[in-house]
């Protein structure tokens, strides 16, 4: 007996690698994603300026990057003593302007690099609900818990999103023409919209990004809203707020993900790796004893030997006792 309805997903290429250059933009489900990729040592980077929930907000941080364009004075204000930027998330907000100009544009310095010589992008849409700042009249990438008052709540037209992402492409081509961009559609539930409401944002999310990949090359959609919400289906692959898919959730997409995008050989050396990290992992009953120091001696050997087979992959934690 079959109990699920398992999605169909087509093998992706080029396939991605430890030598490949990954990165990642959009809603919080891409740092679920991202982290695995980190877990696992791919030479990643994840929203460089925060999480990114709409696709205008992704495609003006990619302006920036493309075009090189600093942000200035202009692009903060000051709320309740913390200074922030609608362009960016709350978590590089900070007491002193200076310090948050330094963190935004190290981050677009930053991934102007990376992208350069990278070779795919995940770009993971969380909504299609944005809220444009009245006095600015600015899509805002987050409110910085400013009263809603000062902000008009829209939702934006497929038309609209579709634009929005093929300005994004642009600027990525711009950047590195040969760049392969991954498409997905966060399956996180915006339920402070509501729940109409919710499914109306991912509606015309995925009929932007279905017209949108129709007429572009090297662009490619992963179903990571359909596994959850046909292949899944069950509450019981989310966290207690009902909203955000729980580990078991995001591990069984990421098995997805290897078995379509990871290489066959990238795929071998994730399994070594995962081994150390269980075995760093592991909790000594005594740790001075002299079994678990021989224990560590084989493990500092094992990624001695895995480092020098592969100098890229990095480890950087301490082993106790050693």
């Amino acid at each position: 007996m079959q109990f699920t309805t398992p999605i169909n997903i087509p093998e992706g290429k080029p396939k991605i690698s430890h030598t490949s250059g990954v990165l990642l933009l959009g809603s919080c489900f891409a740092e679920n994603i991202g982290g695995k990729f980190l877990e696992a040592k791919f030479e990643s980077k994840q929203n460089p300026i925060g999480i990114l929930f709409h696709p205008f907000a992704i495609a003006s941080f990619l302006r920036r990057v493309a075009k090189q364009e600093l942000y200035t004075t202009a692009d903060t204000f000051c709320y309740q003593e913390v200074w922030s930027s609608f362009s960016a998330h709350s978590r590089l907000n900070s007491l002193s302007q200076a310090v948050l100009l330094t963190r935004l544009n190290t981050a677009l310095q930053a991934t102007r690099q990376f992208l350069s010589s990278a070779t795919h992008v995940i770009i993971t849409l969380g909504t299609s609900w944005v809220y444009k700042h009245k006095e600015s009249g600015q899509y805002v990438a987050n409110c910085h818990k400013i009263p809603q008052v000062n902000f008009v709540k829209e939702i934006a037209s497929p038309t609209a999103i579709a634009g929005a992402l093929q300005k994004s492409l642009t600027y990525l081509k711009e950047i590195n023409p040969d760049i392969h961009v991954i498409y997905t559609v966060s399956p996180v539930r915006h339920l402070k919209d509501g729940l109409v409401e919710n499914q109306q944002s991912k509606a015309h999310l995925l009929t932007a990004l279905h017209q949108f990949l129709g007429n572009t090359h090297n662009t490619f959609y992963f179903p990571a809203y359909e596994i959850v919400l046909d292949e899944l289906r069950d509450y019981r692959y989310y966290t207690a707020d009902m909203l955000h898919p729980n580990s078991v959730a995001v591990n069984y997409i990421w098995e997805k993900f290897i078995a379509t995008w990871i290489s066959e050989d990238a795929a071998l050396l994730m399994k070594k790796i995962d081994k150390i990290q269980r075995a760093v992992q592991h909790k000594a009953f005594n740790e001075d004893s002299e079994q678990h120091q021989l224990f560590l001696k084989k493990l500092e050997s094992k990624i001695a030997t895995l480092q020098q087979e592969h100098p890229f992959i990095k480890f950087n934690f301490p082993l106790k006792g050693t």
